[in-house]
């Protein structure tokens, strides 16, 4: 593999994802894993990194960029946070070495919110913002990167004003397994991105975040009074807290922001149509394919060819 330039690496709490990739960019090799920080704190960063490179034939000294959950207090080596406001070409400049006699590794710092009414921070998802800039163009924009804990950033002109992080997907977990909605969604199936129960949901809670545990209840007296099945159940729970989000989410945003939603699989299908939902078109941009050119940002940075 000489024509390997770099390997390029997302390392989260529960998964691991490597690219090799060449002088001109072209992916030579991929590796995935479930060997996130939370294995790796355990077992090593460093022999999980080798074992991935060893198993493409990396060459040897080959120069490692990494993001996410690796320079976390926990993680291999602390790569801190850059303070907003922050231009997001100004997480390349606070990029952290780690010791080793083999390879340069470099681990990409977060973005922190230090403010003591909104404190609020983020790693990982700071690369994929840097791989969207091409995308956004001048002015202002909200972007939205759903997850277990979606963010919602509001960046001007290539720079960070600031963010917000929505629980969302942690809720859904919790309430769904941990609440009494639990007897409502057991053995509730997947539903469709443009299920009409999913969308009717998700318009009424952004119309009315305040009623919000009201609506969230409303799953189980729904299932109670009017034998609203466990699969719509699923959906209507899902497409609440979603609403919610995106209602609060809105409320941060400078008037005439644009939106933007990077993400992947089937979070970007409930997104895609929740927003659509709400009259709201958002620049759509794949998750893996914004951290891969955030990675490669920052490699080209670092070591210019």
């Amino acid at each position: 593999m000489t024509a390997a330039s770099y390997a390029a690496v997302d390392w989260g709490t529960s998964s691991f994802r490597l690219w090799i990739v060449s002088e001109s960019g072209e992916v030579l090799a991929e590796r995935r894993s479930g060997e996130g920080m939370t294995t790796a704190a355990k077992t090593g960063f460093s022999s999980i990194l080798e074992t991935h490179l060893a198993a493409v034939s990396a060459p040897p000294h080959l120069p490692v960029v990494i993001c996410g959950m690796a320079g976390a207090r926990q993680g291999w080596v602390e790569a801190g946070y850059l303070d907003t406001p922050a231009p997001l070409t100004g997480i390349v400049k606070a990029a952290v070495t780690v010791t080793d006699a083999n390879r340069d590794i470099r681990i990409l710092p977060g973005l922190a919110q230090r403010s003591e009414a909104a404190p609020d921070v983020m790693r990982g998802e700071e690369t994929q913002l840097l791989g969207a800039l091409s995308r956004l163009g001048s002015g202002s924009h909200l972007v939205c990167m759903p997850g277990t804990h979606s963010k919602w950033v509001r960046v001007t002109g290539g720079i960070v004003d600031g963010f917000s992080t929505f629980m969302t997907g942690e809720l859904f977990d919790v309430i769904s397994k941990h609440s009494i909605l639990s007897h409502a969604v057991t053995d509730g199936g997947s539903f469709d991105a443009d299920d009409p129960v999913f969308l009717s949901a998700v318009a009424k809670a952004a119309k009315c975040p305040a009623l919000a545990t009201n609506l969230v209840f409303a799953v189980r007296s729904g299932q109670l009074l009017h034998e609203l099945s466990a699969q719509a159940a699923k959906a209507r729970l899902s497409g609440t807290l979603i609403g919610l989000e995106i209602a609060g989410a809105l409320s941060t945003a400078k008037p005439g922001s644009g939106v933007c939603l990077v993400a992947s699989g089937a979070l970007a299908g409930l997104y895609q149509s929740a927003l659509s939902a709400l009259d709201l078109k958002p620049v759509i941009i794949d998750a893996d394919e914004a951290v891969r050119h955030g990675l490669a940002a920052a490699a080209n940075a670092i070591w210019p060819a």
